[in-house]
């Protein structure tokens, strides 16, 4: 599955980088929820000052490890419709804080 983008996590655990396809390049953020009630999204994602989603913590049923669910959204970025990733470790990397977006083509 191909990255989209790369981001950075934060001390104050967010995660700070690049969304980047074909037609989109963008600055992205992931700030955590922190007033989360019931099922809305553990973090929002934010181009710039514009809400485009949220992502959900999740826990892989095979490998047991957590990995944040994204959807994002946004009439200029993706024309109606939603685009679902998945924010995993960033393979090759040494920088436990390095992370890609991995887009899912099959949703």
């Amino acid at each position: 599955m191909p990255a989209i983008g790369y981001v950075q996590r934060q001390q104050d655990g967010s995660f700070n980088g690049k969304l980047q396809t074909l037609s989109v390049s963008t600055d992205i953020q992931l700030a955590p929820n922190r007033g989360k009630v019931g099922e809305q999204p553990d973090y929002k994602v934010r181009a710039g000052s514009v809400d485009i989603g949220g992502g959900w913590i999740r826990t892989g049923e095979v490998s047991g490890r957590e990995y944040v669910r994204l959807t994002i959204a946004h009439p200029e970025l993706f024309g109606g419709r939603p685009l679902y990733a998945n924010l995993g470790r960033a393979a090759g990397q040494d920088d436990d804080d390095a992370y890609a977006i991995i887009w899912n083509p099959g949703d």
